[in-house]
């Protein structure tokens, strides 16, 4: 029989809500301006300028060398988190990111030295990667164990809500880079927003080392124990689900193709638009994300995480295909529009969610291990989209329907993975993860 979980102090689940947020917004800054570089600078400051679609090719796959870098990532810290706790791997991934970010702005170019060049930008985007790996689901298991029973929804989502804070962050700090005169933006206007990741990392040390571990994890260590090989209980009892938020993971691609692809898309010679106002579009849709991200898992909270995770997932399919086609339109108006409601509202929906409904199907001994590893295995495939929709979309990188066709044949798989899950919004959190070791959960009873 389940133990039930101590609540936390008063005014602590808001605590770490708003540090999951906060630490979550910076480090994802610093992954997010390594994205507009890829598709804006990087083509042409390291790689060969002579062929500009290979290099925006080759440009494009270093963005998801971190992303083939995350599932490493995830086995380690994954097992270190599940047996230290949520905190420390917290602290440890902000720290990393924030080096990391901070050595690519210091970078020297291909014309400076060679092909040594990317060889070191990959380098430090694999370390970007093992460091995200571990962000979000130690943030998102924080959250998860801190949170009132009844408001898990929508207490996790101030770890997506942080995420589209810091690619708002990361959009803004671009906007006036991207205007520099060329000669500038490609010498040393384009390393500013990767230096300051020195604010970031001293910001978020400070702000999540005053975290309290949670009392789901204390309860765990203290009473049967911490698990010596949380991946073997892991791959034991919750195979099925890991299988599950892979499958659902892959909806990130939604994010990959919108930030990256349809960017450097429209800022081709195939349809003109200029870079500042295609940076626009994504921070009037990260804004707007900002908003509807608790709104929609707050509904989870009370109608359950599937329907609204559906809603996400089959409405994005849908609504990339009309983005693309807005922005081959050159209509900026429109573009505009269905941006904002692809990404800020619809695509929200499963992104909001999806913190809660992957972390309660797993439980406390293993949450940890079983979010990064499920997550991060579906995020490289959604690192690599970018990659592939450069390829499908022809010689002249203009064949918008192929890469609308293939991200939403992506949303597919999250689409079967949530209908094939149990609904866990009213399950208490001391029985979450419990049906798949052979045991029935019970509905939470819900006050007030």
């Amino acid at each position: 029989m389940s133990v039930p979980v101590p609540q936390a102090p008063p005014g602590q689940p808001r605590k770490a809500a708003t540090a999951a947020w906060i630490g979550s917004a910076l480090e994802y800054y610093d992954f997010f301006i390594y994205g507009s570089a890829a598709a804006l600078i990087f083509p042409e400051v390291f790689f060969d300028e002579s062929d500009p679609a290979t290099a925006t090719l080759l440009s494009l796959a270093t963005f998801g060398v971190a992303y083939a870098a995350r599932p490493i990532g995830a086995l380690f810290l994954g097992h270190f988190g599940d047996r230290m706790g949520r905190k420390k791997i917290m602290v440890f991934t902000l720290i990393l990111m924030g080096i990391s970010t901070f050595l690519i702005g210091c970078l020297p170019t291909r014309d400076q030295v060679g092909t040594l060049a990317p060889v070191l930008l990959v380098l430090c985007r694999v370390l970007q990667g093992i460091s995200a790996a571990g962000e979000q689901a130690s943030a998102n298991s924080m959250t998860l164990e801190h949170a009132p029973p009844h408001r898990r929804g929508f207490f996790t989502s101030f770890t997506l809500s942080g995420t589209q804070g810091g690619q708002l962050l990361a959009t803004l700090v671009f906007i006036p880079v991207a205007a520099l005169p060329e000669e500038q933006l490609l010498s040393w206007g384009w390393r500013v927003p990767f230096w300051m990741s020195v604010a970031v990392a001293v910001v978020g040390y400070v702000i999540r080392r005053k975290l309290e571990e949670t009392p789901a994890f204390e309860q765990q260590a203290a009473t049967e124990g911490v698990a010596k090989l949380p991946l073997a209980v892991l791959m034991r009892e919750h195979w099925a689900d890991v299988l599950r938020v892979i499958g659902g993971a892959l909806i990130a691609s939604v994010s990959t193709i919108f930030t990256v692809w349809a960017l450097s898309y429209a800022t081709s010679d195939s349809v003109g638009m200029s870079k500042s106002s295609m940076l626009w579009v994504g921070a009037f849709a990260n804004l707007v994300a900002l908003a509807a991200i608790p709104l929609w898992a707050t509904l989870s909270d009370r109608i359950g995480r599937r329907p609204v995770y559906l809603i996400g997932a089959a409405g994005s399919a849908v609504m990339m295909f009309l983005y693309l086609w807005s922005i081959s339109t050159g209509s900026y108006p429109l573009t505009l529009l269905l941006g904002v409601v692809t990404f800020g509202v619809v695509y929200s929906a499963a992104n909001g969610v999806w913190p809660s409904f992957y972390g309660e199907m797993f439980s406390t001994r293993v949450r940890l291990s079983g979010m990064a590893i499920g997550t991060q295995i579906g995020f490289a495939v959604a690192g690599f989209a970018v990659t592939f929709a450069a390829q499908i979309a022809g010689p002249n990188g203009d064949d918008w329907s192929a890469v609308a066709l293939f991200t939403a044949a992506l949303c597919v798989p999250p689409v079967v993975a949530a209908l094939s899950a149990r609904e866990t919004a009213k399950i208490p959190t001391e029985q979450l993860g419990e049906r798949a070791a052979g045991q029935a959960p019970q509905p939470a009873k819900v006050t007030a």
